[in-house]
């Protein structure tokens, strides 16, 4: 319907950019240089007074067969009209940025300024994607797997423990290293009811022999038989699927005692490579960097595995050995905390006791995870500075944001943003 010169112009979900339904839409638009702007807004302050405030529109221009864009501009996150003058939050992207760092899909990636934009390109045209569907390029093998949904396998669950039953590990129960996140004991039903469940305190878990209580139990049988031709260890690499961009970090992934676990979590398998190089996937999983990136690419609650599988990931073999021991071992002493571990430690050939659970010396072996993770996906200190906090780098008013609830709750925690803090000194001390 569009004049070969004209141009037309609709207001639409942003979903019609970033969703992998109207992904063959999105991508036609791309490929044939159709896509002129598109100006993204939220509802937060009302544009339209009877939707949503969380509901997110786009003005989508596009251009007549004439008119050959080989660059579309974007905006995302405004909620006034006056957002859009702001030159900070314009970046263009043209087919093979799309394909770069959407290979599989070619959907839009979202960001909040240009900065993040050129920050994002940067990491992905050194660091390449998990699985790139079109070359079936897997550097790491890995498959990933939902065990158990919670309302179609629910005649396989138990009320109480028993011979032969296991856990049924729910996402909400870990989090990143922490396979005792939260616990069902002493849940009220009004918290249950609304996904929430009391947090463990540091004291519960520098007992090592406490354990996380389950909702459910499942029969061990069960779990042997989704397991029996994919995984042969005694424990397991999940992430949480459910999430935000916005909250304090995006991806939480674990290893946990081998259970049954919940749909709400995927569970990650990989071939034939050695437990420390499976310490090396956690520890870029749970890096900073690597959440900075995926906050990009997240824009509802759900961390959907076309999303997963698009994330640049370190591949195994670009890890020295040098490399390998230092992730590894930190790894261990932040996995390895209870006796329900212990499977863990050995297969890492640790024969000792469990690490005893210390808050601050967890803090300092995270931010030099996190200080490594950064050097490896090629980063700056100053590219550090501004995934840790842009406002640091470009001032408060900068249009952008990226661990600002982690930054608010140490704040009021401990009276500084401590993550910064430890992870910068981390980088400094190892002479990056």
């Amino acid at each position: 319907l569009i004049n070969s010169d004209g141009k037309v112009g609709v207001i639409v979900p942003v979903g019609i950019a970033t969703d992998n339904t109207t992904k063959n839409f999105f991508c036609d638009l791309i490929k044939t240089n159709s896509l002129a702007d598109l100006i993204g807004f939220e509802n937060e302050a009302f544009i339209f007074p009877e939707v949503h405030n969380a509901f997110k529109f786009c003005a989508l221009i596009i251009a007549g067969k004439n008119i050959k864009i080989q660059e579309a501009n974007f905006v995302f996150f405004c909620r006034y009209f006056a957002d859009v003058n702001q030159q900070k939050r314009h970046f263009a992207l043209n087919s093979k940025d799309i394909a770069l760092i959407n290979p599989n899909t070619l959907t839009c990636p979202v960001f909040r300024t240009k900065a993040d934009a050129e920050l994002t390109k940067k990491i992905y045209q050194l660091v390449p994607v998990l699985e790139n569907e079109k070359t079936s390029h897997n550097p790491w093998g890995i498959s990933f797997m939902r065990m158990f949904d919670m309302s179609n396998d629910s005649h396989l669950f138990k009320n109480s423990a028993g011979q032969g039953l296991v856990p049924l590990y729910e996402a909400k129960m870990f989090h990143q290293f922490d396979h005792r996140f939260s616990t069902y004991e002493n849940a009220k039903q009004a918290d249950i009811n609304a996904g929430r469940l009391p947090q463990t305190t540091p004291e519960m878990k520098q007992d090592p022999n406490f354990t996380v209580t389950p909702r459910y139990w499942v029969d061990k049988v069960e779990v042997e038989k989704k397991l029996s031709d994919k995984w042969d260890k005694e424990w397991l690499i999940t992430t949480r699927s459910i999430t935000n961009a916005t909250n304090e970090r995006t991806i939480l992934s674990c290893f946990i005692p081998k259970s049954s676990v919940s749909g709400k979590a995927h569970l990650i398998f990989v071939k034939n490579l050695s437990i420390k190089l499976h310490t090396c996937l956690l520890a870029n999983l749970n890096s900073i960097s690597f959440d900075f990136i995926a906050r990009q690419k997240i824009g509802g609650t759900d961390l959907a595995l076309f999303i997963f599988k698009q994330l640049p990931i370190i591949p195994p073999d670009w890890y020295t050995e040098e490399d390998i021991d230092f992730i590894s071992s930190r790894v261990l002493e932040l996995v390895y905390t209870a006796y329900d571990m212990k499977r863990f430690a050995e297969d890492m050939g640790y024969s000792g006791e469990p690490f005893i659970w210390d808050e601050d010396r967890r803090a300092i072996l995270r931010a030099e995870l996190d200080a490594k993770f950064a050097k490896l996906y090629g980063l700056t200190r100053d590219e550090l500075r501004y995934i840790l906090d842009p406002a640091d780098v470009y001032g408060e008013d900068f249009p952008s944001e990226t661990f600002r609830v982690l930054k608010n709750n140490e704040m009021k925690k401990y009276g500084e943003y401590r993550t910064q803090r430890l992870v910068l000194a981390a980088w400094d001390m190892m002479g990056y």
